[in-house]
């Protein structure tokens, strides 16, 4: 699927940049449809309910994806997963040394 370069074209959570098939499962399971559902989410709390719906911990570059998602659908452009890995480190490494 063709992703869009502005987030009001983007119709399908496929479309948003960095989410593939199977990360728009993901996110289907856990109540998030469309992606202006993304908008202002906290991706920390939907990488907990992703972990707490299917029962299993997800590898950490799921949460950059999220970010990322998040970021893109929120207006602050695409940018690639990984570029979001500092970002989440930082943010896990102060969230566990409080």
């Amino acid at each position: 699927m063709k992703k869009v370069t502005r987030p009001q074209d983007a119709l399908e959570l496929q479309q948003v940049p960095n989410i593939g098939p199977s990360i728009a499962e993901d996110l289907r399971g856990i109540g998030i449809k469309a992606p202006k559902d993304l908008k202002g989410k906290d991706p920390l709390a939907l990488y907990e309910r992703l972990n707490h719906a299917t029962q299993a911990v997800h590898d950490p570059c799921v949460l950059d994806t999220l970010m990322s998602a998040v970021a893109f659908m929120d207006g602050k452009g695409a940018k690639p997963w990984w570029d979001f890995t500092p970002k989440r480190k930082a943010m896990l490494a102060k969230r566990k040394n409080s």
